[in-house]
């Protein structure tokens, strides 16, 4: 007999909420338990990147405290299994990913069981498990990337984790995947695609390979992180400064480039569009959030490259990234990088197959971004909410 499980998942590159604790994480929390509240969920799995901030050596603390104040909280009581692992292992500079993946079971779910990638096979899973160095762990995959992914670039904490379950019959892999961001938005406008695209494509067919490989049965997946798309720089700066004047600055005595300047030709050469390494300042940024942004969604291409094995839900948010950390401006783009939709919940087609949708048209999948008038830090968290077809009770 087909039955429907409410799942909840959620991707947060939390970063900046670690580097802003204070200010942030009561609204941060508040609003994720929020959306517990309004789905109702039996399964929530929340995908972690950055856990720590750049200050992850003085952090971890904190990070321990974030995920006792999610686990401990009134919210989450019914939820009588637990499964937290954090890759909280930063001395280990080889292998140290910043993930972390926690996974709540509520107490009305009783067919769950859990992947041993040792034993290669599911195990029911009990109670409260919290899993802080990952050596040794039989119940998770996790991988950094190889240097030769990111040649010309400082090697950072980038890579995935991965965790298999069965629900109710239905099996399913969860991967917490964080992929490469782009280190200037200079060298991000020289191409299309541009050399920082083209990396975060071959890190992501690397992971697809790697699940979907002969090691174990394949299984419907969500790739769910941080994975740092960016739009087609070179498109959208043409497509902006169509009627301006461009003007290239160079460095002093080098061919590099400091900055473009884009000044409106009328309107007294208003500077419509200044780019450096670090800075992407637009004039009309409303144009982010106007319609969640939807005209700039023909230049978010990167996901174009993977729809022969992943799909994804319509995009209805604003893009993700990078929001002010000011915390009275929580609607705000951050002059740094171009807005884009970094933080996203992508399928493969086998799994868009066992999401429930009901014959009248009326979806209960709901794909959005969480606290979209609450500073969140630098990127909002994105979340799904769906009824996972399954088999049996």
């Amino acid at each position: 007999m087909e039955t429907y499980i409410d799942v909840l998942l959620v991707t947060a590159n939390v970063g900046s909420l670690f580097d802003n604790v204070a200010e942030i994480e009561s609204d941060w929390l508040r609003e994720l338990f929020g959306t517990v509240r309004i789905h109702k969920p039996r399964f929530v799995a929340l995908h972690f990147q950055e856990v720590g901030g750049k200050d992850y050596m003085d952090n971890m603390g904190h990070a321990e405290n974030f995920f006792w104040n999610i686990e401990s909280s009134e919210e989450m009581r019914d939820f009588d299994r637990v499964c937290v692992y954090v890759d909280n292992h930063f001395k280990n500079v080889d292998s140290f990913t910043a993930l972390g993946s926690m996974y709540f079971i509520h107490k009305s779910l009783k067919n769950i069981y859990q992947y041993d990638f040792n034993v290669k096979d599911f195990k029911a899973v009990s109670g409260h498990k919290y899993v802080g160095s990952l050596d040794g762990v039989t119940t998770v995959e996790k991988e950094k990337f190889v240097k030769n992914f990111w040649p010309d670039f400082k090697w950072s904490r980038k890579g995935f984790m991965r965790t298999r379950w069965i629900i109710h019959n239905q099996g399913l892999d969860l991967i917490n995947v964080h992929l490469f961001h782009d280190a200037s938005n200079l060298i991000a406008c020289n191409a299309s695609p541009s050399i920082y695209s083209a990396n975060r494509q071959k890190a992501l067919r690397y992971v697809i390979n790697r699940i979907t490989d002969s090691s174990y049965t394949p299984l419907p997946f969500f790739l769910f992180g941080d994975f740092n798309f960016r739009l087609d720089t070179l498109s959208l700066v043409q497509n902006l400064s169509t009627s301006a004047e461009v003007q290239t600055v160079m460095k002093d005595c080098s061919n590099d480039v400091e900055k473009i300047i884009c000044e409106e030709k009328d309107n007294e050469h208003k500077v419509l569009l200044h780019i450096e390494t670090k800075m992407f300042a637009y004039l009309h940024q409303a144009v982010f959030r106007e319609d969640n942004g939807r005209a700039l969604l023909k230049y978010d291409k990167e996901i174009t490259a993977f729809h022969d094995v992943i799909t994804e839900e319509e995009i209805l948010f604003p893009p993700s990234y990078p929001y002010s950390e000011d915390y009275t401006k929580p609607t705000q783009y951050m002059n740094t990088r171009c807005p884009s939709w970094c933080d996203r919940i992508l399928m493969s087609h086998t799994a868009k197959d066992v999401i429930h949708r009901s014959n009248d048209g009326e979806s209960r999948v709901v794909y959005n971004a969480l606290g979209p008038n609450v500073c969140m830090g630098d990127h909002k968290p994105v979340f799904l909410s769906f009824a996972l077809k399954t088999n049996g009770h």
